[in-house]
């Protein structure tokens, strides 16, 4: 049975690969394609997988392993992952300060908002 850390540890990995998988899955070919979205998104089995295209439960795992190490290149070259995380971060701080402003009438927040409106046009 996995301990707390490590089935956290392998639900973080997933999650990333699925988002690296959203941004740069459509530079894989198309076998990559559907075997990593049936490894990783459809939580198909190796072995499963294995049947379906008739290849080796070692065949399916070295094309998510090559899958995974293209989709962490590209973004280690591009950052579209990461600055989508800063961007969204900032929105979220928007939002943030937007309703602190209808709390509080405090109309000298708007610079604030600006400021991170601003933030949000330099990353694009």
């Amino acid at each position: 049975m996995l301990d707390v850390e490590s089935r956290d540890s392998k639900l973080d990995e997933l999650i990333n690969l699925s988002m690296l998988y959203d941004f740069y899955g459509e530079l894989l070919s198309d076998n990559k394609k559907r075997v990593f979205e049936d490894y990783i998104l459809n939580d198909l089995s190796l072995s499963e997988i294995a049947d379906q295209l008739d290849i080796t439960r070692q065949g399916v795992h070295d094309i998510v392993k090559r899958c995974t190490k293209e989709l962490k290149d590209y973004e280690d070259r591009l950052s579209l992952l990461k600055k989508f995380t800063r961007v969204k971060h900032m929105i979220e701080n928007i939002k943030d300060t937007c309703s602190e402003i209808s709390k509080s009438g405090d109309l000298n927040m708007i610079h604030e908002i600006e400021t991170l409106a601003d933030d949000i046009l330099k990353e694009l």
